[in-house]
This record gives structure tokens, sequence and C-alpha cells, in this order.
């Protein structure tokens, strides 16, 4: 950890950490209000954290260790006011005070382990962190699924990206050993247990090292494009259309690019059931298929996926693994592998070979244990 009494003259009078996250099944449903099913990663952001008597916030990326520390000022925040990385616990701190609560000046040093660009949510894991450790020092007792929301309105309305709530829901409500079984409606939620060792299986991540980038433009015109088909179906969010009468929902949707949008949002909701039932079944590995079906429709009806992306699910199906797909926005980072304990070795081998082989620098690739979501660690 970055030495915080050095850089600000101050003990740190608390460390909090905040997971990254994989999303199991359920992609670009979440701002459709539909279903989700992330598990928190053991890769954290961790906040070292002391109060200021003034209205200054200080913030010290260890990523930038010779960088001299950010400071805001409280009382001149505004949405687009502060640039780069520290918008986002800017952003969190603007959003607590808009909704009420007292927010004072702090020094905050931030070190992480959840790689950046790779799709694991390590915008929401610095944003679930900073909201929880202010939470903590102020005394305000916000539980899990405040700080997520308070946390989405940062990204949304200080940052400017237009994403849902499933990142910020997974950094700060998951469960160790359990996958998320999320309504973003209505933020109904339920706790999965996700024992794969029992069943001798693996999930590995696998993070292409192809950076992305959601506020470039493409995430919110995918949201768009799902807007004005839920509008033309005549439904407040696409989680209203019936995925048995999908076929003829699609039929009444006069652009191509939408009907392949609805298409992919409908059934990816009818997966996430799937997932449901088969893990409620102990049937876990039968998941696989059900994962690299999800891929092409990615691929194919939403168009987020990357030529990367899709070189690790076909390696790692041709290699024998049960199941892949990309996990998160898409237009980069990483993709899941559930794969046989004993062919996990194997698996990975093969998509580094299958990447060295086209002259691509060499994936990172580990395995995704469900971790903890937000708390206060010991010093």
């Amino acid at each position: 950890m970055t030495d915080h009494e050095q850089l600000f003259g101050a003990a740190p009078e608390g460390l909090w950490a905040a997971p990254g996250r994989v999303n199991l099944i359920g992609e670009h449903t979440d701002y459709n209000e539909g279903f989700v099913m992330p598990l928190a990663l053991p890769r954290t952001i961790k906040a070292l954290v002391s109060r200021r008597a003034d209205r200054l916030l200080r913030l010290h990326s260890g990523h930038e260790p010779d960088a001299e520390p950010v400071t805001v000022d409280l009382d001149d925040l505004a949405p687009g006011s502060v640039p780069g990385w520290a918008a986002y616990p800017a952003g969190v701190a603007w959003a607590l005070a808009d909704a009420g609560h007292e927010v004072g000046g702090a020094n905050i040093s931030f070190d992480s382990d959840v790689p950046t660009g790779a799709g694991l949510s390590s915008s929401a894991a610095l944003e679930v962190v900073t909201a929880l450790a202010l939470s903590d020092l102020g005394g305000l007792g916000l539980p899990p699924e405040t700080l997520a929301r308070l946390s989405q309105r940062a990204e949304n309305d200080f940052v400017g990206v237009p994403s849902g709530i499933l990142d910020q829901m997974a950094s700060a409500c998951c469960v160790a050993g359990h996958v998320l079984h999320l309504d973003t409606r209505d933020l109904g939620r339920r706790q999965v247990p996700f024992a794969m060792a029992v069943e001798g299986l693996r999930l590995l991540v696998v993070d292409t090292r192809v950076k992305h980038a959601h506020a470039d433009g493409a995430y919110a015109k995918r949201r768009a494009e799902c807007e004005a088909g839920a509008a033309e179906l005549g439904v407040p969010f696409l989680r209203d259309v019936d995925h048995a009468n999908l076929d003829a929902a699609l039929a009444r949707l006069s652009n191509p690019v939408v009907r392949r949008r609805v298409r992919h949002v409908v059934t990816e909701d009818r997966r996430v059931e799937r997932v449901i039932d088969l893990l409620d079944a102990g049937r876990a590995r039968d998941i696989g298929p059900v994962l690299t079906e999800g891929h092409a429709s990615l691929r194919d009806d939403f168009e987020v996926s990357c030529p990367e992306l899709d070189l690790v699910v076909a390696a790692a199906v041709d290699a024998g693994a049960l199941g892949a797909r990309m996990t998160g926005g898409g237009f980069g980072g990483s993709a899941i592998v559930l794969v046989d304990e004993d062919a996990a070795e194997v698996t990975g081998t093969a998509v580094r070979e299958e990447f060295a082989a086209r002259g691509l620098a060499a994936p990172r690739v580990f395995e995704a244990i469900p971790s903890a979501g937000a708390q206060r660690v010991p010093l």
C-alpha cells in the first residue's frame, strides 16, 4: 500500500476494500431492467482514508505513485468538473452530498490489483470503496444497495457514463462462494451457491489486454438502441418483452439493427433463467453451452465483441472447455472460461498459443473465485 501518512501528513483511520467482478451471464440486461448474475473477484481496490478539517478531498492513486494527489473542493463539485480517474471518487462525494448526506473533507490513497480496462469493473470498485469509506467515516450507516445506487449515480451523472447498476451491486453486495442473482428492476437479489470445486470445475478469466472504454460512445449507442426498441414495442423496458412471443415482437420492429439488439436482450434474460435452473439443480457443468450461446449473441446480435475475445472463446472451446463467453461491456476486456479442473492448465496454454500464433500480446489468465463484496478490513 501507499505510505498514506507520508503523502498526507496524517495516519489513516481505516482501510476499506471493494472487488472487481465478472458477470457469469446477463450482459447488457441491467439497463433494460433485466436479470444479471455477477460474482465478485478476489482482486480489489483498497482505500486508506483519513479525515480532514477542511472541505477538500485529496485523492492519490497507487497506479501513479510519483504523482501529486488530486485536490478537489467539495463545495465546487459539479458534473464534468473533475477530469480523469479522480472523477469517480469525486462523483461519489457529489452523489452523497446531493442525496442529503453530510460529507466532510478526506485524504484517500487507493491501491488496486483489479486490471483497468479489462472489463472487470475497476471503476465500480473505485466508486463503491469510496462510498463505503465515506459512509463509515461519517457514521452514515448506508446499506450496500444504497451505496451501489449512489455509485451508479456518480458514474451516470457526474462522470457521464450511462451504465446500469450491475457492476456497483456486484462490488457492494456479493458474498464469497456465491453468484448474485439480481433483478435490476427492484434490486431483489438472491445469493446462489457456486461451489465449483464440488463438481471439479474452475472458472478462468482471460484478460485479452485489449483496452475498452465505456465512455467512447459505443455503450451509450447500444443503450439508445435498446430504448428505441422498447419504445417501438410499447413497453417501458425490454425486460417486459415476453420471450415466448419474441418472434412476433421482432417482426414489429422496423430497424434491423434494433431488432438484433432486442433479440439479444430478451434471449439473454432467458439465459440467466436457464443458468439459475441448472445451478439450483446442482448441474453447474451444464451451464457451459449457455455461456457459449451467450457469447454468440453478444458477438452477432449486440455486436460488442472483438476478434481477441472471439479468439479466446474459440480456442478455449476447441481445447475442451465446457463453455466460454466475453464478460463485461465489450469492445475488449475479458472473457470467462468454464473448464474441468484437470483441464484448466491445458486450456490456458491453448489460448496463449493461439494468441502467440497471431502475433498478439499474451493474455493474462487467472482463476475467478467467488469472493466477498465491499468491506472494511483490518489496517
